[in-house]
């Protein structure tokens, strides 16, 4: 960092509110970061946010929220009586789903959840439930048999990782109408996104950032965003990703003795994680132990090398000989169902090869500086 920064003081987490929505309106930015230790009031402050309309005695809301409470607009019903249909219900008295029936939303829905898991869906729009399946190894299947390799396995329990996927991916879904101005979301000025991947590993949660990302850049010039985390992995690819456009960083804190809340700015990239992710990936080279979504590292990786240096390809990092191959390997095995994240799978051998050779080429090319 340069400098000491500049630290603002404010009474209440109203006051930091105020504060937010001043950034929009006079600062003119589109996107406002808020890096918070847990217990600092990162949820109540995304509440705060949405009830400042109320406060102000002005008609309406603004502010299409994703937090804890929206995680409790979903609950499991297990089928305990006969243990055989499990779904899991909608609170359809919340207006988050105002066009939800109306404009069914399983494709775009799907078209997120097919980067980060292998299951499947189906909406009950009648019963408001969500039912889920996946594809399985089908026990009969014998080489020359006609019993198909796989069978669906219907009414399955997802795990609680899963489930925060599926409710993040349909609040990306909604966000997407909003963008797109649907009638029942016009009503939308602000998204305020509170930890979105709490219990995801640090792949996912690159991931979830960089699509975050690219549709937040859609909404530009329509709705403005805070989004704030605890996650330092996750904000500093939020930085990376968002620092080109108009938009202000802050370190919040409160105080405990005090009550009271400070923002520090943070104007230069507050993490430096894709120098310990590379290291992370040539210790995963030289041990062999190398997954599927190792490929989707080392592309976010090579993005990030491109943009420090003005590029806007990351296949300017790759070497000029073999840069059709490296740049056609990564495209393809970084992205895509075959090549789910959330549940990793081995490379084989050919592939180990193809990763250590761009990761080496990149590696000799740059020249970082590693433990």
């Amino acid at each position: 960092m340069s400098g000491t920064p500049t630290v603002y003081n404010y009474p209440n987490l109203r006051r930091v509110v105020e504060r937010l929505r001043d950034d929009f309106s006079s600062g003119n930015c589109d996107f406002v970061l808020l890096y918070a230790y847990n217990r600092t009031g990162k949820t109540r402050l995304s509440m705060e946010f949405k009830e400042y309309r109320k406060r102000k005695r002005e008609n309406g809301r603004d502010t299409l929220y994703f937090n804890a409470f929206t995680e409790d607009l979903f609950s499991w019903d297990n089928d305990l009586e006969n243990d055989a249909r499990r779904a899991l219900q909608i609170n359809s008295n919340s207006k988050f789903f105002a066009g939800f029936k109306d404009l069914a939303l399983e494709e775009r829905i799907f078209a997120y959840l097919s980067r980060y898991a292998t299951f499947n869906f189906k909406i009950d729009y009648e019963n408001w439930n969500v039912v889920f399946s996946q594809e399985i190894a089908n026990p009969k299947f014998k080489p020359g048999s006609k019993e198909p390799e796989t069978i669906t396995e219907s009414n399955i329990k997802i795990s609680r990782g899963e489930e925060n996927l599926f409710i993040w991916c349909v609040y990306l879904a909604i966000s997407e109408l909003a963008i797109d101005e649907a009638s029942a979301y016009d009503w939308v000025k602000y998204f305020y996104i509170d930890d979105p991947i709490t219990s995801l590993d640090d792949n996912n949660a690159i991931a979830v950032a960089t699509d975050l990302a690219n549709l937040l850049r859609r909404a530009k010039g329509k709705i403005k965003t805070v989004i704030s985390s605890h996650h330092g992995l996750f904000f500093n690819v939020m930085f990376n990703e968002l620092k080109k456009s108009s938009h202000r960083s802050y370190f919040i804190h409160r105080k405990p003795t005090e009550n009271t809340y400070t923002l520090r700015a943070t104007d230069e990239t507050p993490f430096f994680h894709h120098v310990a992710t590379l290291s992370e990936l040539k210790k995963a080279s030289e041990s062999g132990e190398l997954y599927t979504y190792h490929f989707n590292a080392l592309r976010s990786i090579l993005e990030k090398t491109a943009a420090f240096h003005g590029q806007d390809d990351f296949s300017f990092c790759l070497d000029s000989t073999d840069e059709a191959l490296y740049s056609r390997a990564l495209n393809l095995l970084s992205h895509g169902k075959a090549y789910p994240l959330y549940q990793p799978v081995q490379m084989l051998e050919d592939n180990k090869k193809l990763f250590n050779d761009i990761l080496q080429a990149f590696l000799n090319r740059f020249e970082f500086g590693m433990l």
